[in-house]
């Protein structure tokens, strides 16, 4: 099983690499144009309409071509919202970026990125980044530069180990509950609930008649909620894990896709019960899960 993550750090860009930056974003936004005005979505008819049209722009050849990967990601992503019945408006690339897995080479502790043609730069990368991608059968697959940050995306190719029995695990709302025939264990998480009922009650507290600084509060607060409480999953899901790769066990998570069905607008549940089912955290649960069993740094092995 192929598991990928991503690694990333601050650095300091050059005149140089924040033309580039903003070089590709034109690109991408052509290519968006490009291919709108001929209806195309598909990366193959993305890349014949747009690629001869991008030939003036002053960049490597494969950051074109990386350039009509990501518009016709852009383009993926307006086709589902239309065939799911959003409103959707034109599109286009806001932040300047460069998301490339050509051209770039790691040696002796910098990554090497040309911005044109016989010039490089070089960003030192920190202790932590490499460490990372220095661990065995790590690939660095591209990289990510934004105007002050780096981002590596890694790859490792994680075998499968042999499980000797299987374990459970229920995600409920105030607890995760992991347990066989055998044995049962639940990790408590009640204090998730209360963060989240005391950040909706801080946020309403706010009558401020200024969308903007109400959603300025509203996203602060909303981070604040997230970290918080993504910190307490993270000690239930790690301790989960570990146990399973000691005692050599297969996890099973029950698949509860389509449950906020249940509590929807319209079943005469009440407000408060809707809010405090909505801000149910099993998806992240098991998004935990997923990924310290495939990327865990004392194993890489993959048994979900």
């Amino acid at each position: 099983m192929l598991a990928v993550k991503a690694v990333w750090q601050y650095y300091i860009p050059t005149q140089d690499v924040l033309r580039l930056l903003e070089l590709f974003r034109r690109m991408i936004n052509d290519a968006i144009r490009i291919a709108l005005a001929y209806d195309a979505t598909t990366l193959r008819r993305v890349s014949l309409l747009a690629y001869n049209e991008l030939a003036p722009y002053d960049s490597p050849s494969y950051f074109k071509l990386c350039a009509i990967s990501r518009a016709a990601g852009i383009l993926a992503a307006r086709k589902k919202s239309i065939r799911r019945g959003f409103i959707t408006r034109t599109v286009y690339a806001f932040r300047q970026q460069l998301v490339s897995c050509y051209g770039f080479k790691i040696e002796n502790g910098y990554l090497h990125i040309p911005v044109s043609r016989g010039k490089h730069f070089s960003i030192p990368l920190t202790s932590h980044t490499l460490e990372i991608i220095s661990q065995p059968g790590i690939k660095v697959r591209f990289f990510t530069l934004t105007r002050n940050r780096l981002s590596l995306c890694i790859a490792r190719d994680t075998p499968r180990i042999e499980c000797r029995s299987t374990i459970g695990v229920d995600r409920n709302l105030r607890n995760l509950t992991v347990g066989n025939d055998t044995q049962t264990h639940q990790y408590d998480l009640s204090k998730c609930v209360r963060i989240a009922k005391t950040t909706v009650l801080i946020v309403a507290s706010f009558t401020r008649n200024d969308d903007r600084i109400r959603t300025a509060i509203a996203s602060m607060y909303g981070q604040r909620r997230t970290s918080r409480t993504g910190h307490l999953l993270h000690n239930a899901t790690k301790t989960i894990v570990a146990l399973a790769v000691r005692r050599r066990t297969a996890m099973v998570l029950e698949n509860i896709e389509g449950i906020r069905s249940l509590y929807r607008r319209g079943n005469g549940q009440g407000r408060k019960y809707h809010g405090r089912m909505n801000g149910w955290s099993f998806g992240e649960a098991q998004r935990q899960i997923e990924y310290k069993a495939a990327m865990g740094r004392s194993t890489g092995y993959s048994f979900v």
